[in-house]
């Protein structure tokens, strides 16, 4: 049996994260409503190679609107199993997602390949909210890391509500089997250019596999410059495979030095890290 004390911790922590969300949904218009238009407008402008005088250490250096990388307190990514007490919350829920297929284009942005949908491609819902998908987009290798430990690949699904808030929902790989969703888009990966954008015809975010709905759930910020802020991020806990072969075709898309875009573990200061597993699961344990 739990002492009174850790009960009132655990119940402290969880006010604390609903009250930081309620904030977080409120007045993320005042925030992060243009934060897809300058990670896209700045892409040239930071690198991830340090020494370069636009490595991830100078980010917040370089632009005074990136200063929040530099001094930012709710960055990331960050270590999800870094010893700190992980607290189970069944009462987050079941991650909603109500995706569909959509006209979409295959863009490389220079430091990464990204999937950017044209029509209406669905929605994931957190708290009574909707998050539309605009679009995905990987890391290589992961950007959250486990007990320290890095996965091979990192997969990004990034969505907006309408009054500008941003949801992303993550997924990381293993070496293994080739993932199915990269297999349908290799040819596009393997013909667009830096800084160009292909016709990917009809592409159903539907067919990116969880796996698993279970998952970890802490607000965090973009990884990449100007690494705003106010960002719900939902990491799904079941590694999937991908294959070499896949890995590299991202790797060697991109500009030179963008090989391995992986943005270093940031602090956590103090953040709790909520791990959502559903009941059913947790009483047949």
């Amino acid at each position: 049996m739990a002492s009174t004390s850790h009960f009132n911790v655990y119940n402290i922590n969880i006010s604390s994260f609903l009250l930081l969300f309620s904030v977080v949904i409120v007045s993320c218009s005042l925030t992060i409503c243009f934060a897809s238009e300058s990670e896209v407008e700045k892409e040239s402008e930071f690198a991830y190679v340090e020494g370069t005088g636009k490595g991830p250490k100078n980010w917040g250096k370089i632009n005074p609107h990136w200063e929040t990388c530099g001094k930012g307190q709710m960055q990331s990514p960050i270590d999800l199993l870094d010893g700190r007490a992980v607290q189970v919350f069944p009462n987050l829920g079941k991650l909603r997602r109500d995706y569909q297929a959509a006209p979409a284009a295959v863009k490389n942005r220079g430091h990464d390949i990204t999937v950017i949908w044209k029509g209406d491609a669905g929605k994931i819902t957190i708290n009574n909210t909707s998050y539309q998908l605009k679009q995905c987009h990987w890391h290589s290798p992961s950007e959250h890391t486990f007990n320290g430990s890095r996965y091979d690949l990192e997969l990004h699904l990034v969505h907006y509500s309408s009054q500008g808030g941003v949801a992303v929902s993550a997924i990381v790989y293993e070496y293994g089997r080739p993932d199915r969703f990269l297999s349908r888009l290799f040819h596009h990966i393997t013909h667009v250019d830096p800084e160009e954008e292909i016709d990917a015809g009809i592409v159903n975010p539907g067919d990116i596999k969880f796996g698993s709905r279970k998952y970890y759930r802490y607000i965090g910020s973009l990884t990449s410059p100007p690494c705003t802020e106010g960002v719900i991020w939902t990491i799904v806990k079941k590694v999937r495979t991908v294959s070499r072969e896949q890995v590299k075709a991202l790797r060697d898309a991109v500009h030179d030095g963008y090989e391995a875009n992986a943005r270093p573990t940031q602090s956590s200061d103090g953040r709790a890290v909520f791990e959502y597993t559903p009941r059913v699961i947790e009483a047949s344990a």
